[in-house]
């Protein structure tokens, strides 16, 4: 009897902690991969909030109000932070100031939107300062660019999608200069499907994936190294621009976020602009995609180049968090936004 006992112990603990275990290890592989929650897409009669979180907007009132204009031409409604033309420094008011906005925006269910006024440097100095509790409960887009990646960041490790697009500055006198920019981002706000046929290139590594895109500026991803805020790869596409950077600058990002094992279950790299490169004395020898296609060589993901996003003025929108299938090719590259 005792040693049916003892047999029946045994079983209820393999059967149990073997049983739980599984699970964990069902779970582990499903967490980042697991789909993200979608803000609803706007409406006529939503309301947008624009707002400031890290650079000055000093003599931008006219993109600002061009901004408005925009929006309200869409038949949304627009709500403009009161620190917006904040003046402290290098920034857009104080990172109280900047803070209060945002998070004024991320608690009131009534906006829909939250459109960065334009990036700069700043965001990174509010992250550990926003509380994402109500916004969980209304999540809304999350709308920009370059610094607003470290956003666009935090925002994918709480499970939610944002939007990478263009910002209140970015708006000329005549939109026909940006008419694909602006298109898409009415496009994927207003929720029609995103495609892209880029222009190819001798330097595409080729191959199918498909994955959750996320990324942004480069140099930010760099500053959330290490961080909480930082990006699992795991089974993701990578997205990356830079500007005004030496190319040993890129590589040294590259190579620091290599070194982390940042790339080690990527399952694709898809380049943006590379604007306005800075010369340094001693030449670095090879074009930037040449550069790219060596720090991450030991990987056989695909990479495609070319993709019209960054700070250049056609900076097509993309949904990070959302899952892409891209095929790429020497003669093109086609993603789908799914």
């Amino acid at each position: 009897m005792i040693k049916n006992a003892v047999s029946i112990y045994l079983f209820c603990l393999v059967f149990f902690f073997g049983r739980n275990l599984a699970l964990a290890q069902e779970f582990n592989s499903q967490k980042n991969t697991t789909t993200l929650i979608q803000p609803p897409y706007l409406k006529a009669g939503d309301t947008v909030a624009i707002v400031a979180p890290s650079g000055i907007l000093k003599n931008r009132n006219d993109e600002v109000l061009r901004a408005k204009k925009l929006l309200e031409s869409w038949d949304l409604k627009v709500v403009v932070g009161p620190h917006i033309f904040s003046k402290a420094d290098h920034f857009a008011g104080t990172d109280a100031e900047r803070c209060e906005d945002f998070q004024n925006a991320l608690d009131n269910p009534n906006i829909k939107a939250i459109w960065s006024a334009r990036g700069g440097y700043g965001t990174v100095r509010i992250l550990d300062k926003l509380d994402y509790s109500k916004f969980l409960q209304n999540p809304k887009w999350i709308i920009g660019y370059s610094d607003i990646t470290a956003l666009h960041n935090q925002v994918h490790t709480k499970g939610v999608e944002s939007l990478h697009a263009i910002m209140c500055v970015s708006l000329t006198d005549d939109l026909s200069d940006i008419k694909e920019s602006v298109a898409t981002f009415k496009s994927a706000i207003f929720g029609i499907p995103l495609r892209y046929t880029l222009t190819g290139s001798t330097y595409n590594r080729e191959g199918n994936t498909r994955g959750q895109l996320v990324g942004g500026n480069l140099t930010m991803l760099h500053t959330m190294l290490g961080s909480d805020t930082s990006i699992n790869l795991d089974g993701k596409i990578l997205f990356i621009e830079e500007i005004g950077e030496y190319k040993y600058h890129i590589d040294r990002m590259l190579q620091s976020l290599k070194r982390a094992g940042y790339f080690k279950n990527c399952k694709g790299v898809l380049v943006g602009d590379m604007t306005k490169l800075r010369k340094n004395t001693t030449l670095w020898g090879t074009s930037v995609e040449q550069l790219v296609l060596d720090a991450l060589a030991e990987y056989d993901f695909p990479i495609a180049f070319n993709m019209p996003a960054g700070h250049e003025d056609d900076n097509r929108a993309m949904i990070l968090g959302r899952t892409i299938t891209l095929k790429v090719e020497k003669e093109k590259t086609s993603i789908v936004f799914e």
